[in-house]
């Protein structure tokens, strides 16, 4: 009995030794699996467990006026970062995630799908512009929610009340949708790019280059240490030739009018102002712009997004009698061409009405000089008849219409310049003799952008010389940039010099008694210019339509003015549609002419007196203009904005967006780290006012406005309305 029980004692004993044997050799496999086997694996989660990889994203850099005022700035702002290296789980926290960041979990979950082929170590950007609370709820999780982290991101800081909108542009989110196209696939989701104007041309200029921070952090996420930092490039300033003062006039001029402005110098192609309205809110796409607010741009009628003027290609109407001019004179078939008006003439078995017939009236005997004046359609259906369609669209092309102008713009648009090579080529078929006729007169199938006909009459006014319009200027590029090789080239073409002066003389005449818009006439100014009024449907049309075609279908009118009439500084072309009348045009135009004439007096006026004045005499002002946050999400985190006064005793505007502002002056000792922090811009800076706020200054043409304090070493232009432009946080 005890043997039989020592026996089984020992096969017990056998079965423990091989259950320890076969422990041992699992825990020995494991050990070698983790040590040799997987080695690599687990060093590279342990390494991720304790650095984590932060981008630093490069701020945009700066637009700026031909005066080096600020037009667009950064404001700095938290976004949220889904670090997709960290081999959790993401779709088990898209609920706590998304409920702590008020996103629909669906959306996020379709978003980490779209991001599955993108590689780990690229962040995904959850959302934009975080709020306080969202920020407390990633901070307080951060040992549950590693993978969520936050960045301090530059956000674009724009003109309220689409000051400038069409010129500047606006940028957006490199998506993931996107990053299948080929213009974006050099970029990763997320980047900040030009989506329009000179945030899209200058992208490349404007952008930076972005930084990296790898980080120590310890089991709960927290940073404890730095292992490296590659600090982001900051993206170039960009100097734009566009002068803040004219640029307030023009927008004001064109207040509550579709249409278009332009304001060229021609004797360099500098744009001076350039407006087209109605215009969009850029500051909507600085962050990220809902899909209802986007398809309520795209379905406006208005067409806010149109910039009107390089992309309106519409009927010049009469403006285009000064290419016809310019072609009569030089085929020397105007120069003795009297025409008897009676109220239109009849060619090919048609009767061709002049505008004057409205009115049961008549021009009588017309030369040249007088049709351009007086803008008689009898004299210049005459005239297209004897130059034919080849002569006509001989001249036009080479005044640049038909054609870009290559502004430094994207999108511009081409226009139409018919021809019977045209119409072959685009319809397959015959051009006939009768539609030359309505051609003469800027109509048929004729159609213009406003930049088109600014360069082109600046090219009549000056001479027969072509400039190539540009927003930016040359030089602060290095040699060889290929977006502006071409800025400074001329192209001339012959103008003889008495014809010259018949047109310059006759254009000068218009803004007279005696023209067609002698309601535009500016006392003291050497002003010249053509009106015009074009269809936008046909007559016939228009009276089928009866009281809807007269509401619907104005006519357009166009202006283009100069001063002065011969080898002019400035050239200011006005398309106000549904304007009717030219005239109209004409009185917009006259006070972004006025405006430029009263500041380069008042120049002239300052330099005199600085000339007699002892240098010590002169006081510096700091001027710093603000912004209000965002009205539709007041707790936003973004940076105060201060306004403050030649002396230093500055009071804030605003401290932070939905926070009553601090009634105590900044220190004046802390005024000079302010002013090296933030580079204030111009003592004359000034922006639209809020939509919200009272309307602009529209003062009538000429009145002077209350004169700012000459900035030290350079000569005081005239003071803008009581507009803002918006400001970075000292």
């Amino acid at each position: 009995m005890l043997g039989r029980e020592e026996k089984v004692s020992q096969l017990r004993l056998t079965a423990v030794q091989y259950v320890l044997l076969g422990v041992f050799l699992v825990l020995a496999f494991g050990l070698w699996r983790l040590q040799v086997a997987r080695s690599d694996y687990y060093n590279t989660l342990a390494e991720q467990n304790r650095v984590k990889q932060v981008p630093i994203l490069a701020p945009r850099g700066k637009i700026l006026d031909r005066e080096g005022r600020i037009i667009v700035d950064n404001y700095p702002s938290f976004s949220v970062l889904l670090l997709r290296d960290q081999k959790r789980d993401l779709d088990a926290d898209a609920d706590k995630i998304a409920a702590g960041l008020h996103m629909p979990p669906d959306e996020l979950r379709a978003r980490l799908k779209r991001m599955a082929a993108v590689p780990g170590y690229q962040p995904l950007f959850l959302k934009d512009d975080i709020t306080p609370d969202e920020l407390a709820f990633i901070e307080s999780h951060r040992a549950e929610l590693p993978e969520l982290d936050t960045i301090t991101v530059h956000r674009r800081l724009y003109p309220k009340n689409g000051f400038m909108a069409h010129v500047i542009g606006y940028v957006g989110q490199v998506s993931e949708d996107m990053l299948t196209q080929p213009q974006w696939e050099l970029y990763n989701p997320g980047d900040i790019v030009g989506m329009s104007g000179v945030e899209q041309y200058y992208n490349d200029v404007l952008m930076g280059k972005n930084g990296s921070r790898q980080v120590l952090v310890n089991s709960r996420g927290k940073e404890v240490g730095t292992l490296s930092d590659v600090q982001a490039v900051p993206g170039k300033q960009l100097k734009l030739t566009i002068d803040l003062d004219l640029q307030i006039a023009a927008e004001e001029a064109l207040e509550g009018k579709p249409g278009a402005i332009v304001a060229m110098d021609p004797r360099n192609g500098e744009i001076l102002a350039m407006v087209s309205r109605p215009a969009f809110d850029p500051n909507e796409f600085a962050v990220r712009i809902s899909r209802d607010e986007w398809n309520a741009l795209m379905t406006d009628p208005g067409k806010p997004l149109l910039n009107k003027a390089i992309q309106a290609q519409l009927a010049p109407g009469s403006v285009f009698k000064i290419i016809m001019a310019t072609a009569g004179l030089q085929e020397n078939i105007a120069q003795n061409l009297i025409v008897n008006c009676g109220g239109g003439k009849t060619f090919y078995g048609r009767f061709f009405k002049c505008w004057i017939a409205a009115n049961h009236g008549s021009h009588g005997s017309v030369g040249i000089s007088k049709a351009i004046y007086q803008s008689c359609d009898s004299y210049f259906y005459t005239l297209a008849e004897k130059l034919g369609i080849g002569k006509i669209a001989k001249y036009a092309t080479m005044l640049g219409l038909g054609q870009k102008t290559g502004i430094d713009l994207p999108q511009e648009v081409s226009g139409v310049m018919p021809s019977e090579e045209w119409k072959i080529r685009n319809f397959k078929q015959k051009w006939y003799a009768g539609e030359t006729i309505s051609v003469g007169i800027g109509q048929g199938a004729v159609a213009t952008t406003p930049i088109q006909l600014a360069h082109a009459l600046g090219a009549i006014t000056s001479g027969g010389v072509l400039v190539h319009p540009h927003v930016a200027f040359p030089d602060q590029f290095p040699a060889g940039f290929k977006q502006v090789s071409t800025y400074n080239d001329r192209v001339k073409f012959t103008l003889d010099e008495d014809n010259w002066t018949t047109i310059t003389d006759a254009m000068a005449n218009v803004v007279s008694p005696m023209g067609t818009a002698g309601s535009a006439h500016l006392p003291g100014i050497d002003f010249a210019g053509k009106t015009g009024s074009a269809q936008t449907i046909s007559n016939d049309l228009k009276k089928k339509l009866g009281a809807e075609g007269k509401r619907d279908y104005k006519d357009n009118g166009w202006f283009v003015g100069v001063t002065p009439r011969r080898n002019p500084e400035i050239v200011v072309a006005c398309l106000f549609e549904g304007g009717e009348h030219g005239a109209l045009a004409a009185r917009v135009a006259a006070k972004v002419i006025a405006a430029y004439v009263a500041k380069q007096r008042s120049v002239q006026t300052n330099v005199a007196k600085a000339n007699q004045a002892a240098p010590g005499n002169k006081q510096a002002e700091v001027a710093a203009v603000w912004h209000d946050g965002d009205a539709k999400n007041p707790d936003k985190l973004q940076a105060g904005r201060f306004s403050v006064p030649a002396d230093g005793a500055a009071k804030p505007v605003s401290a932070a967006p939905g926070v009553e502002a601090d009634e105590k002056p900044i220190p004046a000792a802390d005024l000079e780290a302010t002013e090296s922090h933030a580079e204030m811009a111009h003592p004359e800076a000034a922006a639209v006012p809020d939509p919200a706020g009272p309307k602009p200054d529209l003062r009538p043409a000429g009145q002077p406005a209350q004169q700012a304090p000459a900035k030290k070493n350079a000569g005081a232009p005239i003071a803008p309305p009581a507009v803002a432009l918006p400001r970075r946080q000292p």
